[in-house]
């Protein structure tokens, strides 16, 4: 990895949320850096280019814009890449992974209505012949609120909340707000006055999209607007998706531990599906190897008392597949 200045660290780690809503975003993060609107724009075509940065962009709350679920199958190891190749077909699905687990490819579908990510889960079925685990988010004790580089140990920041409170926020959803996803999807344009090609993509004014930006953020529609870091160019190579099986009744209060540890990056509520998968608690652990990541996740176990809880490291062997959800999809599904 291409060790960064500490420009290109600023960038990458300071600015994963909170990114400046003004009609200049770049030549405001110049003067806070100090350094010139050019020099941040360039730093940051140049980190694309080189993978470490994904896009500047949103990240939404599940479930509000459309329907999402994480979904896996068991492929035998002769036909994985055929068996990935074809999931990675389908538009609606933006993460494919494999992992190390008799189920061995996980994948996540997005798409405008639940009845739709069924259909694709049945698709899939019916081309690989493989049944899919079918794990939509019940609730979330810390997703996607950025990536600290640094290493610091600090709590996380965020507020759980189960699916069945999201009926609010979907009613807080505006029309214009599917066609903003959706210009959003590529990532904001690296250009002095982004927002105002974002604003005549939607039809509305420059002053008028920022302002919607901020309200999402506020309402928590929008889980962070900012940087989105791509980790394992960055040299954190070691992932693994912790899957735990705790008591019904004390997986709010695990979760919500979990998920304020520094180490965990995400952490949510799954229905388990008996009798093949009795998992209901999801983390994510990051490192940059895989003791790391184990080492962490022993000092975790140890911290919370769950030595004795039944749990699964599912590392990360291969990423078949990594981009943001399809909101253009779901912008034309929602005109239709």
């Amino acid at each position: 990895m291409n060790a960064l200045t500490d420009l290109e660290f600023r960038l990458l780690n300071d600015w994963q949320r909170d990114f400046p809503l003004t009609a200049r975003p770049f030549a405001e993060l110049a003067r806070r850096l100090d350094a010139s609107e050019a020099q941040v724009l360039a730093s940051l075509a140049e980190l694309k280019t080189r993978g470490h940065l994904s896009r500047i962009g949103a990240v939404f709350r599940p479930h509000i814009l459309g329907w999402s679920t994480l979904a896996a199958v068991a492929a035998p190891p002769e036909h994985m890449e055929r068996v990935a190749q074809l999931i990675c077909e389908f538009p609606e699905v933006n993460h494919n992974y494999e992992r190390e687990h008799v189920y061995n490819l996980w994948f996540v579908v997005t798409a405008a209505s639940q009845e739709r990510v069924s259909a694709v889960l049945a698709e899939i079925q019916r081309q690989t012949g493989l049944k899919p685990l079918d794990l939509p988010m019940l609730e979330d004790y810390h997703i996607d609120l950025g990536f600290d580089l640094s290493g610091a140990v600090s709590p996380h920041a965020g507020s759980a909340r189960p699916l069945q409170d999201l009926e609010s926020l979907r009613q807080a959803v505006e029309p214009v707000d599917y066609c903003l996803a959706a210009a959003l999807e590529p990532g904001l344009p690296l250009t002095s006055r982004p927002y105002e090609r974002l604003a005549a993509a939607c039809g509305m004014s420059e002053s008028a999209l920022l302002e919607r930006i901020g309200a999402l953020q506020t309402l928590g529609i929008m889980r962070r607007f900012g940087v989105v870091v791509r980790h394992r160019e960055l040299g954190y190579r070691a992932n693994a998706m912790v899957v735990w099986d705790v008591p019904d009744a004390e997986v709010a209060k695990i979760g919500r531990r979990l998920g304020e540890e520094s180490s965990v990056t995400l952490c949510y509520r799954r229905p388990r599906r008996l009798p093949d998968w009795p998992y209901n608690l999801f983390s994510m652990v990051h490192g940059r190897d895989r003791a790391s990541v184990l080492d962490a996740l022993a000092r975790i176990r140890n911290r919370l008392g769950l030595e004795t809880v039944r749990h699964q490291p599912l590392f990360s062997l291969r990423r078949f597949k990594q981009c943001g959800a399809h909101y253009a999809s779901l912008a034309q599904a929602k005109a239709a």
